[in-house]
C-alpha cells in the first residue's frame, strides 16, 4: 500500500471491480491502450496483474481518500513480449474520465516511481504509449523520464527518484 496526501494506492480488492471494469469498458479511457474490455478481459486484467504481486510488482486501485472513489489503475509491472520492452519494470497508469486533468495520476505516479526507487534493485522504469497520446507522452516528461531513442520513456534513479 501507498499512500498520498490525496491518495491510497493499494492491491485491487473485489470491490473495486465495478469501477475498474466500467473505466476499461470505456473507448476514451481506452484510446491509446486497445480495445474496450467486456468483464471476462477485465477480471483477466486483474488476474494478470496479482501474478505479478510475488516481486511486489502489479498495478494499485488508485482510491481518493476523501470519499474512497476507485479513480484508476495505476503501478509497476514487467513489459510483456512482444513488445520492446519485454522483462523490464514498466510504469503505467489509467484513470476513469471524470478524474482526468485534475494531478492525481502525477501525484500517484510519483509515489509510485519514489516506492520502486527504494524497493526494485533497477537501473530504470521504463514506459511506453502510443506516438499519438500527447497526453501521456506529457505525464511522462512530467515524471522526469526522458525519451529514448526507437520510442521509450526511461527514468533513471537520477531524474525519477
Amino acid at each position: 500500500m501507498i499512500e498520498t496526501e490525496r491518495l491510497l494506492l493499494r492491491p485491487p480488492v473485489e470491490a473495486d471491480h465495478p469501477a475498474l471494469y466500467a473505466m476499461w469498458a470505456d473507448p476514451a479511457v481506452m484510446a491509446d491502450l486497445g480495445a474496450v474490455k467486456d468483464d471476462a478481459a477485465s477480471a483477466a486484467a486483474l488476474a494478470r496483474h496479482a501474478g505479478y504481486r510475488h516481486e511486489g510488482l502489479g498495478f494499485l486501485s488508485v482510491i481518493r481518500k476523501e470519499d474512497n472513489a476507485v479513480m484508476g489503475f495505476c503501478g509497476l509491472k514487467r513489459g510483456d513480449p512482444p513488445n520492446p520492452i519485454a522483462g523490464q519494470v514498466e510504469a503505467g497508469w489509467m484513470l476513469a474520465r471524470s478524474y482526468w486533468r485534475q494531478g492525481y495520476a502525477l501525484e500517484a505516479m510519483v509515489a509510485v516511481l519514489d516506492w520502486g526507487w527504494v524497493n526494485l534493485d533497477v537501473a530504470h522504469i521504463v514506459a511506453i504509449t502510443s506516438q499519438r497520446n500527447a497526453a501521456s507522452r506529457a505525464m511522462m516528461e512530467r515524471l522526469g523520464m526522458t525519451y529514448v531513442a526507437g520510442g521509450r520513456f526511461r527514468a533513471s534513479r537520477l531524474c525519477g527518484g
